[in-house]
């Protein structure tokens, strides 16, 4: 036992020799008072989000590369870097609008014209039932004048009627000999001579009328001739034939226009709609306009270049409403992160913070040198002076209120 303690005394002897030759200041031993917490598994501080960090970038609220649907020629760049735009205010136009503009009218006048010929079919079809009914009147007329005349050719002759058709057949008599004595002394006349020509005229016109007054009275003398009572039935069948006609016509028309005419109208009227559309949609692609209010950042194209589609022609960004988007927000922070969420920006460039909320975080994932990461947009409450898009920012995830 005795050598034991001896043991230790020379060990402890040594080691105190060895401090005073390298002279090295003997260090304290941690000193560890019971009941206390370890820093390690203190409380977080009140808004500290569970310490939650993350990196993150000043970005404009709203930013387009505005790029044309079609190649062609820039006629004019109307904006320049840092001018301010309203929304649907002209940036960019390409050559050709004067023709486009020529397609545009010219189709806008076809369709008023084909929308002119739909509505003409219902205006229209008051008048063609008012003219249905009056053929249908007109032709019941001839019908009965039709029978009126062979009920003459197949019965007998009254003596007053004797006698007033021969009286006729006399003055036509009379005029007829009055007319061959105007026309003799210029029967030998040339052909071309006007004179002649008027009294022949009126010569054969007596002649028919006298012709028609023998032919009536001979009818009333005896029995009817042939030939007038076949024109006669003719004439009858015809006027029935042409009231049965307008009759089915008036029926036709009770059921409104005749629809074969109003699908070519609607036809007409949809292919101008089309053809309009498609002459307005070529004109709107030859000018490039802003989407939204905000402040030309970038324009990569001049007047008289050749644009190919799809090719970037201006980069418009709204610097007056800017917002904060992490980077680097871990899988491991994103459960300690909620939308509403109070956060402070520090503002490395300006050395100052920032309040704000969290407007939302993205559904999907990132990887960022192979950690996963959400990106979370923040809406800062007063936007600092001098604060610009592009600056770098710590973000400090508070509770959620």
């Amino acid at each position: 036992m005795k050598n034991k303690a001896l043991t230790i005394l020379l060990i402890l002897l040594t080691l105190t020799g060895c401090n005073a030759f390298t002279r090295n200041t003997p260090q304290a031993l941690p000193t560890i008072v019971l009941g206390e917490t370890s820093p390690t598994n203190q409380a977080p501080l009140p808004g500290a989000g569970g310490g939650a960090t993350a990196s993150g970038i000043v970005v404009p609220a709203q930013e387009a590369q505005l790029v044309f649907t079609l190649s062609g020629k820039v006629n004019r760049v109307e904006v320049a870097v840092g001018d301010q735009v309203k929304a649907g205010q002209v940036l960019v136009q390409l050559e050709g609008q004067e023709n486009l503009e020529a397609a545009v009218s010219a189709t806008q006048y076809e369709l008023e014209q084909a929308q002119q010929a739909l509505e003409a079919l219902d205006k229209d079809l008051d008048v063609q039932q008012a003219q249905a009914l009056k053929a249908i009147a007109d032709y019941q007329d001839a019908v009965r004048d039709a029978e009126r005349v062979i009920a003459n050719l197949n019965s007998a002759a009254q003596q007053v009627d004797l006698e007033a058709a021969y009286a006729n057949m006399l003055l036509a008599k009379d005029r007829l000999e009055r007319a061959r004595d105007d026309y003799q002394p210029y029967e030998n006349k040339p052909e071309d001579n006007l004179q002649r020509a008027a009294l022949l005229s009126k010569l054969a016109q007596v002649q028919k009328n006298y012709d028609a007054t023998v032919r009536t009275y001979n009818n009333l003398l005896g029995k009817a001739n042939p030939i007038d009572l076949n024109q006669a039935e003719a004439n009858l069948a015809l006027a029935q034939a042409q009231l049965a006609k307008a009759q089915r016509d008036s029926e036709i028309l009770k059921s409104g226009p005749d629809q074969d005419k109003v699908r070519l109208a609607e036809a007409r009227l949809a292919n101008a709609q089309t053809q309009l559309a498609a002459s307005q949609a070529a004109l709107d692609h030859l000018t490039l306009t802003a989407p939204f209010a905000g402040t030309i950042a970038e324009v990569k194209v001049s007047s008289g270049e050749w644009l190919i589609a799809g090719q970037p022609v201006l980069l418009l960004a709204d610097l007056d409403n800017l917002r904060v988007e992490t980077t680097d927000l871990s899988e491991r922070d994103v459960p300690k992160v909620e939308v509403g969420q109070a956060v402070t920006v520090s503002i490395k460039a300006l050395g100052q913070d920032a309040l704000g909320r969290v407007r939302d975080i993205s559904p999907l994932a990132n990887t960022l040198g192979g950690d996963v990461v959400y990106k979370t947009t923040i809406e800062l409450d007063t936007l600092p002076p001098g604060l610009r898009a592009g600056m770098s920012v710590e973000v400090q995830f508070g509770t959620s209120p």
